[in-house]
């Protein structure tokens, strides 16, 4: 089940909102949540319920163990058994088969008989669940929050539906609280509903639209693939993943306000940024500081050498690009952007710095985009041969027509997407209040009431024709949905 769909828009999600906002208190509340967020994971993946629950419950025990432990190697100990446990369970279902398919190279060519490649399910949403299982146990080390008394509460910190599938990811120390006491006001739960129509409209109406020929065209043998073609597919890919993942994730945001949760913001325009570092400011911002908070800084951050730092660097983005999925293409788009943000803390930054914005921006999209075409490509061999087309050097035999992938609709989402890539509507919003600030006292009620009813026809527009792309079947994939 996820948010882009009938069953969760117009049955699901209405029966959770009121029967929530019915029980009494908020045990009963935090408990009907776990309640519907453990059948939202059953419904795509009832096979794997019982042992991520017995995960979970194995976590909880873990906590209380390091939060009772006063001497700081029993934490540590009680940390390496989390994180042995963790790890190694997301390591067997996600890496076992890339492990045993990398061996079987030096086996195979030293002649030594092949191991057979397990094929296993993954658990959706693994990868998530996986670091939120340990920002738990770390965050209780740290002493940011102490371990949860009811292993509800654990359960329900992984297993809250808004952000189960693909976050943002949350930190324990950050939902703890809320999970204790949290408010819910009527403008909280407007600016979920504006939050969550903005995320559904950005997957339906864009996302959606440059889907389809960006599938197509990055499935296309190098026979028939020219520099026009290749190049539609990576622009379409680079609008593509944004507005699904940053949808989904402002679909999240909005449905935690709903509830009275605070999540983390996951991105802020990063198509706007300025350099590779820049971007990953803005980028899947849970994730980047989560490997900061994580990974980097106790790695030494910037509190060691210049190698050693570079070093840390290109750790974080190997861990990055593997946590993405189990395929050395995925690792070889973190080492890409690990090497620019080295080279962006050498003498190259300094130019970089110096020059003019359009050409900074610039240098960073086409960095962008080179990379998702690793991240897109499902083998190395297939990224070659695409890169190979985008500079006019491939084998074209029978070279595709671009116009059979550029209909109107694709152009018209290419151009939505480039322009809402920008802050256009948080512009359009602040210049109006600059321009209510200097209507005169007796009419200030009036504009304002006029702005408050044009937004609101324009949510509810928005979400019709949203509504309307889904009623219609159109091409609705997700991309984050088994990271």
């Amino acid at each position: 089940m996820v948010f882009s769909s009938p069953l969760f828009l117009f049955l699901f999600l209405p029966v959770v909102l009121t029967v929530y906002f019915l029980l009494p208190g908020r045990r009963a509340r935090n408990s009907w949540l776990l309640l519907v967020s453990l059948l939202f994971y059953a419904w795509g993946e009832v096979g794997f319920i019982l042992l991520l629950l017995v995960s979970t419950l194995v976590n909880f025990e873990l906590g209380k163990w390091v939060e009772r432990s006063e001497e700081i190697s029993r934490r540590k100990q009680a940390v390496a058994v989390a994180v042995i446990v963790n790890v190694g369970f997301l390591a067997f279902f996600k890496y076992a088969g890339l492990v045993v398919a990398s061996l079987n190279l030096p086996l195979k060519f030293c002649g030594v008989g092949v191991l057979p490649v397990p094929h296993l399910a993954l658990p959706i949403g693994i990868s998530f669940f996986t670091f939120h299982a340990l920002s738990y146990i770390i965050d209780i080390y740290r002493r940011k929050w102490r371990a949860a008394r009811d292993p509800r509460d654990v359960a329900l910190y992984i297993f809250f539906f808004p952000q189960l599938v693909a976050g943002p990811i949350l930190r324990w120390n950050a939902i703890a609280p809320q999970l204790e006491q949290r408010n819910h006001h009527r403008a909280n739960f407007a600016e979920g509903v504006r939050r969550f129509v903005g995320g559904f409209a950005k997957k339906m109406i864009v996302a959606n639209a440059v889907a389809l020929p960006a599938d197509q065209i990055f499935a296309l043998p190098a026979s028939e693939l020219s520099a026009p073609v290749a190049w539609l597919g990576v622009a379409c890919y680079t609008i593509q993943i944004y507005f699904d993942f940053s949808g989904y994730s402002d679909m999240a945001v909005g449905l935690g306000k709903m509830f009275g949760f605070q999540f983390i913001e996951n991105f802020n325009f990063p198509y706007t940024a300025q350099s590779i570092q820049d971007f990953w400011r803005r980028w899947h911002i849970s994730l980047s500081s989560w490997f900061r908070d994580y990974v980097y800084i106790p790695l030494g951050g910037n509190r060691v050498s210049a190698a050693r730092n570079h070093l840390n660097l290109l750790a974080v983005f190997f861990l990055c690009g593997l946590w993405h999925g189990a395929s050395w293409t995925f690792v070889a788009w973190g080492l890409f952007h690990g090497i620019f943000l080295v080279l962006e803390k050498t003498p190259w930054g300094t130019l970089l710095a110096k020059l003019p914005r359009p050409l900074r921006h610039a240098y960073m999209i086409f960095a962008v985009m080179m990379g998702w075409v690793l991240f897109r490509s499902d083998t190395f061999a297939g990224a070659g041969h695409f890169f190979a087309a985008l500079v006019g050097a491939g084998h074209v035999l029978q070279a595709q027509p671009w116009h059979r992938y550029a209909g109107n609709e694709v152009i018209w989402a290419l151009c939505l997407g480039a322009a809402f890539s920008l802050p256009l509507w948080n512009a359009a919003k602040n210049a109006g209040a600059k321009i209510g600030e200097r209507v005169p006292a007796a009419g200030r009620e009036l504009y304002f009431g006029f702005g408050q009813l044009l937004e609101i026809l324009l949510i509810v527009a928005v979400l019709l024709i949203a509504a309307a792309w889904l009623a219609g079947g159109t091409y609705n994939p997700f991309i984050y949905f088994r990271f």
